[in-house]
């Protein structure tokens, strides 16, 4: 570029922080959480941006939220750590953000390039440790690579396929002027493909011959299904529709296919309709553990998958396998089954549509007898407080969930029906939905935002929740509290260990406190009758941007049915 004088278009920071985060600003970021070191030049570099930082206590948090804010945005989110234990302490967050395929960007510190090896402060190989966990780990060596590498870095993010990335800025290359000479290198441009009718091969001809077929719906479909068209396809297929635990919220669950999260999730009438199944198509799903096991039974037939990254396709299961947009595919085949004719396929599949009516019925009916069994409960059952929960719901709505014993009510269909949904992947750390919920909220301010989680969970983000609750409040939180870890103590009580020298959970303990500030609206629920017009009072307060805790002491036979169906939790 020519500046008209003659003279190249130049551009000089005064350091590197400087030039990433102008370079975050062009690429339409504009928010960054995180817990910076020593170096609060990145700090100066967001306030002359005009860039937010969302503070944090705790790095693993700080890396939740950023997972968080990408899962519900599908854009780049940032995260910005210190050095040295700063990182090994972010690295469950790592962890988390490649399991879930999360597009998040961490900028680190590092010791200075000129003093590598010397054993100098807080000095670590932190490539070496971030590597395994995320899709791409670089340490820039010299300012002239600062701008070229966060270019990278971005691009390498947001993929496909979609994961974190780990950009190390040492201490004597951050502080050092940045020259950048022409315009910077910009992201990809991704090429919107239409709609193709798609070559006859093995996957469409398994489709074909389908008479009871099941659509799973994978994380990786979550804004990959504009215009329904996932459901479209189960309508032209004939198919059930159900979902992996991370694929929730991909897809309408009010549309009459839908049969809810599927495996160690599912109610029996789902399970047995899943059984009966003579094809499965995964589509942007890896078919993990929890997908295929967990009382269950996986049938014996052919498993078309579906998956951008090859590592998500699966060898353990027999059928064909598409490396592609799982999106185009499942476009190209509307079409070609449009094309065949509908009439004849509905016919050929009327007996399942008609299975899968009285799955969904049978599984309505199952909530009516668990409301009216806890009803006739003494205290608060988890059942109730679900239908509570969505009876004050406005739309638009997210569920933010954790994965321990009970917080897991939530996964089940048709307890929570509606809104949005973001959970752990299968790593299931600990606090995760807890600080996530508040990156959700940055993401869909507009939206509400509920954390239903446990106690342990809320325990391990409080400090943060409590830092970002004046500036950055509106999260309801749902706190399920057995008094520690319930999953844990079911494990203990099935091998029958001694619960006073194992104390997991602790039973009739009080629920955790929380300082009742101007920005927080605490308490604790034990009140059937009063239970709606709390989370009425506590959904106006996070209406006008406060953050609301409510305590619920839970039983600890309080089990999702289907868990307990499934035999993983003893009795």
């Amino acid at each position: 570029m020519d500046t008209g004088l003659g003279e190249p278009l130049r551009k000089r920071y005064p350091d590197a922080w400087s030039a990433i985060v102008d370079l975050l600003v062009a690429n339409g970021v504009d928010t960054c959480f995180g817990l910076p070191g020593d170096d609060l030049e990145l700090l100066r570099a967001l306030d002359a941006a005009g860039l937010d930082l969302v503070p944090c206590r705790d790095q693993r948090n700080a890396m939740y939220m950023a997972t968080g804010y990408a899962l519900q945005s599908g854009r780049l989110a940032v995260c910005a750590l210190g050095k040295g234990p700063a990182v090994t302490h972010a690295a469950t967050g790592l962890l988390e953000a490649r399991e879930s395929g999360a597009p998040v960007l961490v900028l680190a510190a590092g010791g200075p390039e000129r003093r590598r090896g010397s054993g100098g402060f807080q000095e670590l190989d932190q490539v070496a440790v971030t590597a395994p966990l995320v899709r791409w780990a670089h340490r820039v060596g010299h300012p002239d690579r600062v701008v070229p590498m966060t270019v990278t870095a971005m691009t390498r993010a947001l993929g496909p396929p979609a994961g974190p990335v780990y950009l190390e800025v040492p201490d004597d290359v951050r502080t050092a002027e940045v020259l950048v000479a022409g315009p910077p290198p910009t992201l990809p441009e991704p090429l919107a493909l239409d709609p193709v009718p798609v070559a006859d091969g093995p996957a469409l001809a398994a489709l074909r011959d389908s008479r009871r077929p099941v659509v799973l719906v994978g994380g990786g479909m979550r804004h990959r299904n504009g215009g329904g068209a996932v459901e479209r396809f189960a309508e032209r297929l004939g198919a059930a529709l159900f979902t992996t635990a991370s694929g929730r919220g991909a897809v309408d669950e009010q549309h009459p296919l839908f049969c809810g999260v599927a495996a160690l999730y599912a109610a029996g009438p789902a399970r047995e309709l899943w059984s009966s199944a003579d094809l499965v198509v995964s589509l942007a799903g890896r078919l993990e553990e929890t997908v295929v096991e967990g009382g269950t039974p996986w049938p014996p037939v052919p498993v078309v998958q579906v998956n951008v990254d090859s590592a998500g396709l699966s060898a353990e299961f027999a059928g064909p396998r598409v490396l592609g947009d799982a999106r185009h595919a499942v476009l190209g085949w509307s079409r070609a089954l449009e094309e065949d004719g509908g009439a004849g396929r509905a016919e050929a599949t009327g007996p399942w549509a008609d299975g899968i009516a009285a799955a969904r019925e049978a599984l309505s009916a199952d909530v009516a007898t668990e409301l009216a069994r806890a009803a006739a409960l003494p205290g608060i059952r988890i059942a109730e407080l679900l239908a509570a929960l969505d009876a004050t719901a406005a739309e638009p709505r997210v569920l933010v969930q954790e994965n321990g014993l009970q917080d897991i009510w939530s996964y089940g269909f048709p307890f929570r029906v509606g809104g949005g949904s973001v959970v752990p992947s299968e790593q299931t750390p600990l606090g995760f939905g807890a600080a996530a919920a508040i990156g959700v909220k940055r993401a869909a301010p507009d939206h509400e935002v509920t954390a239903f989680i446990g106690d342990g969970a809320f325990l391990a983000a409080r400090a943060d929740i409590a830092v970002t609750a004046p500036a950055h409040g509106g999260v309801l939180y749902v706190v399920l509290c057995n008094g520690g870890y319930g999953w844990l103590d079911a494990q203990r009580a099935r091998l029958g260990l001694d619960a006073e020298r194992h104390p997991f959970t602790r039973p009739g303990a009080p629920p955790p406190a929380v300082d009742d500030g101007p920005g927080l609206h605490y308490r604790v629920l034990r009140d059937k009758a009063a239970l709606t017009e709390e989370i009425r009072a506590a959904r106006r307060f996070c209406a006008r941007g406060g953050t609301a805790v409510l305590m619920v002491p839970v039983a600890p036979d309080d089990i999702l049915p289907a868990l307990r169906d499934a035999g993983v939790v003893p009795q």
